[in-house]
């Protein structure tokens, strides 16, 4: 048993949230539930960063107040978390006091170190990423931001800067001595590349062209700005440099493991900025920072302006949270991009979940009612080649699952419970119970079979418990099985059921008519 920190980053409440968004969250989710299945103490962050240029005049357009602004988005985020139901143990906000407290504070220890000084910007800002950049930095004759690709606009103004060159070796020697720290390795490489070997510039951590921020302390015309802010969040929700900081010296600790997970377009601030806030602070470092992939639709990234999202509401009230979620993990390989089509959603509902893990439950409750009157029969070892061989597919899934899990291969995870699936659908084939049936010396190989495939499905749900919320359950219940062998403690044991009486419930996931599906979906993406 170990301790554990994961973290999503803190979401922009300058719109409301899409599938896009669920993407990282849900993922987080299952990793979270994962190590607590695991006995691991486990504690998940997730929040919103309200401060900005940005949600200023988003409010200022919608005729609001900041607060009343990102007040109503933070409601709909919540709400949709609650609906996806992601078990995060904090939400924080960089508008409550709490967080506001610790920034002033690092703030001004920072500046009585020497590592903030007072000086005069100018360059090429990002509204809407809410990032200066330099003359050799923005392209074309435009001046395009590099990360968006949007317009800049020059500006001046007078502003702390926090002197990163004082830092960048030691993040380098750091980068060579941990060299897990940033997933996957390309991320690492491309850091390096662009940011540290041309020599890392000092970077600016106050504005004083908006109002909408923390206040410096020491000069009140200034306000923080936006990363020193919103990184702070991950200890700041712990309680750092607050009168309890138990949380803190709990989950930022050296025998934590801690994981922050982080969307490839803020990379930068969190492998290079947030490790030398940490280094200034004196404090340790993460264990890793995964940056995923985007969730993307045909025509590139989702967004509002452009239209293409998806609102994931519609989805779980169609197709139950528990299709959404599987989704969301399978489709696309944790770490890389992904395209959300109708086509694929609906393809991997009929496939996995219909097809194979739906009908292996349907195929195995019906026999066991019509050859053993609804009780699962008892173990009596691997009575058959075909049994010894699913055990060992068993053993290997369980694995699998396990490996993968530990080194934050989610979608491979996944993939291996549903090769279990597929196995064990073929042993069904292969075993034939029907002709077992007609042959009343083969009474204790049907019985074998009954049993096998019942456990197989009892493995399987334990692992899928961190996927779906409610299908395990339903299939705990119809297959009768106590809670002492739905966890972690029995996965690996293949004799503990026997005597189990079934209990007739509906298909998990009936089967969905392709083509009037895939319209609907697509007549939700028409509404944006």
């Amino acid at each position: 048993m170990g301790k554990f920190y994961i973290t999503t980053p803190i979401y922009y409440p300058s719109a409301k949230l899409h599938i896009g968004h669920a993407y990282c969250t849900t993922l987080a989710d299952v990793i979270a539930r994962y190590h607590r299945e695991k006995g691991d103490e486990t504690y998940f962050l997730t929040g919103t960063d309200e401060h900005g240029e940005k949600i200023q005049k988003n409010a200022e357009a919608a005729g609001k107040t900041p607060q009343e602004f990102v007040d109503e988005i933070v409601t709909g985020i919540q709400k949709l978390w609650k609906t996806l139901r992601i078990s995060n143990d904090d939400y924080i906000r960089t508008t409550e006091q709490r967080h506001m407290d610790v920034v002033q504070k690092v703030f001004t220890r920072m500046l009585n170190q020497g590592d903030i000084y007072l000086g005069e910007y100018e360059g090429w800002y990002c509204t809407p990423c809410e990032s200066f950049w330099t003359d050799t930095q923005v392209q074309g004759d435009d001046h395009l931001c590099p990360d968006c690709g949007r317009p800049c606009h020059k500006a001046k103004e007078e502003a702390y800067f926090f002197k990163m060159s004082k830092y960048a070796d030691r993040l380098m020697d750091f980068y060579k001595t941990h060299p897990d720290f940033i997933t996957p390795e390309s991320r690492k490489n491309e850091m390096i590349k662009n940011f540290l070997e041309p020599g890392l510039e000092d970077l600016c951590v106050s504005r004083t062209s908006f109002t909408w921020g923390i206040q410096v302390k020491e000069n009140p015309r200034h306000v923080v700005y936006v990363w020193l802010d919103a990184l702070l969040n991950y200890i700041s929700a712990l309680g750092y440099l607050s009168d309890n900081d138990e949380l803190f010296k709990k989950f930022w600790s050296d025998d934590t493991y801690i994981l922050h997970l982080v969307g490839n377009d803020i990379t930068r601030f969190h492998v290079i900025y947030w490790p030398i806030f940490l280094m200034a602070l004196g404090l340790r470092l993460p264990d890793k920072v995964f940056v995923h992939g985007l969730l993307m639709m045909k025509d590139g990234k989702m967004s509002k302006s452009k239209g293409n999202v998806v609102d994931p509401y519609p989805l779980i009230e169609r197709y139950g949270l528990d299709t959404v979620r599987y989704y969301l993990v399978r489709e696309t390989i944790f770490g890389s991009d992904g395209t959300f089509t109708p086509e694929q959603f609906v393809e991997r509902y009929n496939i996995d979940l219909a097809n194979d893990f739906g009908n292996l439950l349907n195929r195995t409750s019906g026999m066991i009612f019509k050859y053993f009157d609804g009780v699962i029969p008892a173990y009596q070892g691997a009575l058959t080649s075909l049994d010894k061989e699913l055990e060992s597919v068993g053993k290997a899934s369980i694995n699998s699952f396990k490996t993968n899990m530990d080194t934050l291969h989610v979608t491979e995870a996944v993939a291996s419970i549903f090769d279990y699936i597929a196995r064990a659908n073929k042993y069904v084939e292969e075993s034939k119970p029907w002709a077992l049936a007609k042959d009343e010396s083969k009474k204790d190989e049907l019985a074998s079979v009954m049993n096998h495939l019942a456990n197989a499905l009892r493995q399987c749900a334990i692992m899928l418990k961190i996927v779906f919320l409610d299908s395990t359950e339903k299939l705990f219940n119809q297959l009768g099985i106590e809670k002492e062998y739905q966890g972690y403690d029995s996965l690996e044991k293949f004799d503990v059921l026997g005597g189990e009486h079934l209990v007739k419930g509906d298909p998990l996931f009936p089967r969905l008519k392709a083509d009037e599906e895939i319209e609907f979906i697509k007549s939700l993406m028409a509404k944006h």
